[in-house]
């Protein structure tokens, strides 16, 4: 088993990364005591049920799939599930499932008692390469992502590869667009990777050199007030994209891979879009530009009139500046405007 430790000032905890670990839950993670997991419809039910068999008394929730889940009344549903089962501050909770099931649970448990024990288990490429470390927690409002939230580190976390065997290949894809802007701003050798048509068959590497990426950028901002930005390449424009996803119906990682292109040098760009052609993931734009600019300019890396960017020159490398609101919707235009390949 790879354990990788972030260290963090305050509530720093271990990530065990380790196919078959399921199974283990109740010896890496403190499940003797009262549990609630909090699973959606779209996971296998085996695996809430796989972690419940580990603790001394489990309830398990689940929560309907998809980005609906995380509002208000899903998040007062968990809220009103711990206060009637009596749950206590010495009580916790288990996200198992993607990214959408750990922020909602990630904010029910930072919120419930002023902070409960919070443990993850991600069952999603995306979740597992990204989502699931790091304290960030969240609803939506408002076709807003994340505008409701904070940070609230989880006591542990473990991930299983062998919990993705039951995923579609379209999900996997939409998981390695995170992999991809992660190697893009970090990682050349894991860009090659996926050049060379390597990022499925070698995913376990792909998800450690992830995690090992997001895990050093966070301990040295954990609060995201500098280098945490950089997590943010191709989230602004794909956050306004998933805002608008009614339009075309895309997932958070293909929302991400629309978002990277208009944030690279040319250069790269076209190196991007062969990976993520060869992913299957999208490179055109569909639906209302302005739409998507307009829920883009409410997103929290907005400051008034100007707006905070990443930008790729070289692959394995990145720039983070501030950029007036209007240039940036410009350079967005003049990439993917109009239906046109970036």
């Amino acid at each position: 088993m790879r354990v990788l430790h972030m260290n963090l000032p305050i509530g720093g905890y271990d990530i065990y990364l380790e196919r078959g670990a399921l199974d283990r839950a109740g010896e890496l993670f403190s499940l003797d005591r009262r549990v609630l997991i909090v699973t959606d419809d779209g996971v296998p039910a085996e695996y809430a049920r796989c972690v419940a068999g580990q603790c001394r008394e489990a309830h398990i929730v689940t929560v309907p799939q998809g980005e609906g889940s995380k509002c208000f009344s899903t998040f007062e549903m968990l809220c009103r599930t711990l206060l009637e089962k009596g749950f206590t501050r010495s009580d916790c909770v288990v996200a198992v499932g993607g990214g959408v099931v750990g922020d909602l649970t990630g904010f029910a448990a930072a919120s419930y008692m002023r902070g409960i024990d919070f443990y993850n288990i991600p069952t999603t490429v995306l979740s597992q390469v990204d989502s699931s470390i790091g304290g960030k927690v969240a609803i939506d409002l408002d076709n807003v992502k994340n505008i409701i939230g904070a940070f609230y580190q989880p006591r542990a976390v473990l991930i299983d590869p062998d919990v993705l065997k039951t995923l579609p290949r379209r999900q996997i894809a939409n998981g390695l667009a995170e992999a991809v802007k992660m190697s893009l701003t970090s990682d050349a050798e894991l860009f090659e990777l996926f050049e060379a048509g390597k990022g499925e068959s070698e995913i376990d590497t792909v998800i450690e050199r992830s995690l090992r990426i997001k895990k050093a950028v966070v301990e040295q901002d954990e609060k995201e007030t500098g280098l945490r930005r950089v997590l943010n390449f191709g989230h602004t424009l794909g956050h306004g994209i998933e805002g608008a996803e009614e339009l075309h119906g895309l997932y958070h990682g293909e929302c991400v891979a629309l978002g990277m292109l208009p944030m690279c040098s040319d250069q790269v760009r076209v190196r991007l879009i062969r990976v993520l052609q060869s992913l299957g993931l999208p490179t055109e734009i569909k639906g209302d530009l302005e739409a998507m600019l307009t829920i883009a300019s409410h997103d929290k890396k907005c400051d008034g009139s100007a707006i905070s960017v990443v930008y790729v020159n070289a692959v394995g490398s990145f720039e983070i500046s501030k950029m007036p609101t209007e240039e940036w919707k410009t350079m967005i235009r003049s990439t993917l405007g109009e239906g046109r390949l970036a």
